[in-house]
């Protein structure tokens, strides 16, 4: 897709971003499955139910401004995915492979929270209310979730310390 204006950046980003959850749904089926803490474990089962929604929620972001949904392959979220594949593989003992998933998850979710920020802010512009209020939900979603996050590794970061 050819970008010309605002209008079509904001399509582009769309495109990307529901890609980006469809990959993100993926790696987290990979992440629970690798987790050994049972509350990070609930944690990211808890983030899988939450992005089926936000697909949702992009999808009818894209019909609230006339557009049939689309998604494109996201190259950013998919080198992110990468390094928590090779996290998963590296970190022989569970509490520093706990540690690791964490801070693999973190990264989407920045990743995340920077590009709803972002369609929110174009959208905003570009008039298109009803697509930010739903972006808006998923950016609140992306930002509680990175929170919890933080607050699981403290105590996971602990145990992943040298003995």
């Amino acid at each position: 897709m050819e970008v010309h204006d605002l209008n079509d950046a904001f399509i582009l980003e769309m495109q990307d971003m529901l890609g980006a959850e469809k990959q993100i749904l993926k790696g987290l089926q990979k992440m629970i499955d690798s987790a050994s803490n049972d509350d990070l474990k609930a944690a990211f089962e808890r983030h899988y139910d939450q992005t089926e929604r936000q697909i949702g929620r992009i999808e009818q972001a894209f019909e609230a401004i006339d557009r049939s949904p689309q998604s494109k392959h996201c190259d950013g979220i998919a080198g992110i995915i990468e390094e928590g594949e090779e996290a998963i593989e590296e970190a022989g003992e569970p509490h520093v492979r706990d540690a690791m998933l964490i801070a693999s998850a973190q990264k989407v979710e920045h990743y995340e929270v920077a590009t709803y920020g972002t369609l929110c802010t174009w959208g905003k512009v570009l008039g298109f209310d009803r697509a930010v209020e739903l972006l808006k939900e998923n950016l609140g979603e992306e930002k509680h979730t990175d929170d919890k996050l933080t607050q699981l590794s403290q105590q996971i970061n602990r145990q992943a310390q040298p003995a």
